[in-house]
């Protein structure tokens, strides 16, 4: 341990942003508690709590080095398990407009393929293993407890079956996923809801799981592929998992709903740009029923705007900043999180008060590492159904992204740059440097028709 600030910490859920944040603040407290509704299995599988953890679940870069921080040993434990490492863009088939692939270049920046049940399996096991952390399953959180002056978060009420339960905290996580726990806290205790933006998408993806055909590509280990928008809105992706199985998913928005059935599946998927994803899968097994998930909107929730922030509680991953799952970015931004938060920590046990002003310092690490996915997001403001606050720069925007893929496809150090943002490696700001931004706005003309 690195020195107890305080006695206990309560950490509402245990989907992937909860894990890491109990194994950050972990060296912090005397115990820390983990809530979760669900009731855990004991081997790698889906819960009914996490529906959408039976879609494809990338861990980027960034991420996997966050989550190395916080597990050190997790990427062997999943590369025993079966998961693939695989290097971009070497082994990534990934097909943007105009650009079917880009170019295939080694660029020295490995991701992890792996479901998402085995990966939370994983991180769930390594805290079983720790002497000061709890993980408590058909634990459904029904308030956090404010203190008498309704200035702090002192604990957590819950139902364990029929039996309630209050657990004092000197800290609150709310890695609920909906902050709903927060939002909850908020108004009982007088405060307003945080400012909101939102990207009404109506995102729905549909994913099989397969057994490759012996005549699989063998160019490459994982496809994505990204519709021409705005008159396109259909998108996909291929990952390798463990058991030697593909996890394959397929994107609709605004009504253009993935099937449930193989037949259709297939069909959907040949109606990409490419056949790339329709021809791996036309042959291969299906394993298992196809799973059907939506999202209505992409969502960002600014509770630095709030005065007067609750001391002890902290909402992190969705419940801060929810994105479109076809990006692939939640886990990664969850794990990065909860590296910040540990770090603040970290910097705070030499003070007499190491937990005030906490929640403050935390929005303002997390906003820094919400602003490349959520910049990403924003891209779904292409299409005209798209509900929300257009940036009044979007246009021009766009016409960067489509200027950077030309320069990426002509460039390997700009492509390696640009890798290394969206897998947040580094921030974004990186893209802003003059000397590119110059060579990008040479290339910024649309795409001819």
């Amino acid at each position: 341990m690195t020195g107890s600030i305080a006695r206990q910490a309560v950490v509402i859920g245990a989907g992937m942003a909860g894990l890491t944040a109990a194994k950050a603040v972990a060296p912090f407290f005397e115990r820390v508690v983990v809530l979760d509704r669900d009731a855990l299995p004991d081997a790698p599988g889906p819960r009914v709590g996490t529906p959408q953890d039976r879609h494809v679940h990338v861990l980027l870069a960034g991420g996997s080095a966050a989550l190395a921080r916080l597990f050190p040993d997790v990427e062997r434990e999943l590369l025993d398990a079966g998961a693939l490492k695989a290097r971009l863009y070497r082994d990534l088939h990934f097909e943007l407009p105009g650009h079917d692939p880009l170019p295939r270049r080694d660029l020295g920046i490995d991701m992890l393929c792996q479901s998402r049940p085995l990966l939370e399996w994983l991180c769930r096991r390594a805290l079983a293993g720790e002497p000061n952390i709890e993980v408590v399953s058909r634990a459904r959180v029904t308030g956090v407890v404010p203190s008498v002056d309704l200035g702090a978060a002192i604990g957590v009420r819950y139902e364990e079956g029929r039996a309630s339960h209050t657990l004092p905290a000197d800290i609150v996580v709310d890695a609920s996923g909906r902050a709903a726990p927060t939002l909850a806290f908020l108004e009982a205790t007088g405060r307003p809801k945080p400012p909101e933006s939102e990207i009404g998408i109506d995102m729905t993806y549909a994913t099989a799981v397969f057994e490759p055909p012996h005549d699989r590509p063998d160019d490459w280990v994982l496809a994505s592929h990204i519709p021409d928008r705005p008159k396109f809105r259909r998108s996909g992706a291929l990952i390798p998992i463990e058991g030697g199985r593909w996890i394959v998913s397929l994107g609709g928005v605004h009504g253009d709903n993935p099937p449930t059935d193989l037949e259709n599946f297939l069909a959907f998927a040949a109606t990409f740009r490419t056949p790339t994803i329709h021809d791996a899968i036309r042959s291969a097994k299906p394993l298992g029923e196809i799973a059907r998930f939506n999202l209505p909107h992409s969502v960002r929730r600014n509770f630095d705007a709030i005065e007067r922030f609750p001391r002890g509680l902290i909402p992190i991953g969705d419940s801060i900043c929810r994105f479109n799952p076809v990006y692939g970015q939640g886990m990664t931004v969850a794990a990065q999180e909860a590296v910040a938060l540990g770090r603040l920590l970290e910097a705070r046990c030499a003070d007499a008060d190491p937990l005030n002003e906490l929640a403050p310092a935390f929005f303002a690490e997390a906003s820094t590492i919400a602003e490349a996915p959520w910049a990403v997001a924003i891209g779904d403001f292409a299409y005209p159904e798209t509900r929300g606050e257009r940036p009044p720069d979007f246009e021009r925007s766009q016409l960067f992204q489509i200027g950077l893929f030309r320069l990426m496809a002509e460039d390997p150090e700009v492509q390696k740059l640009s890798a290394e943002v969206n897998h947040l490696i580094k921030p974004r700001s990186a893209l802003r440097d003059p000397d590119l931004m110059q060579r990008v706005k040479a290339l910024m003309q649309p795409p001819s028709c």
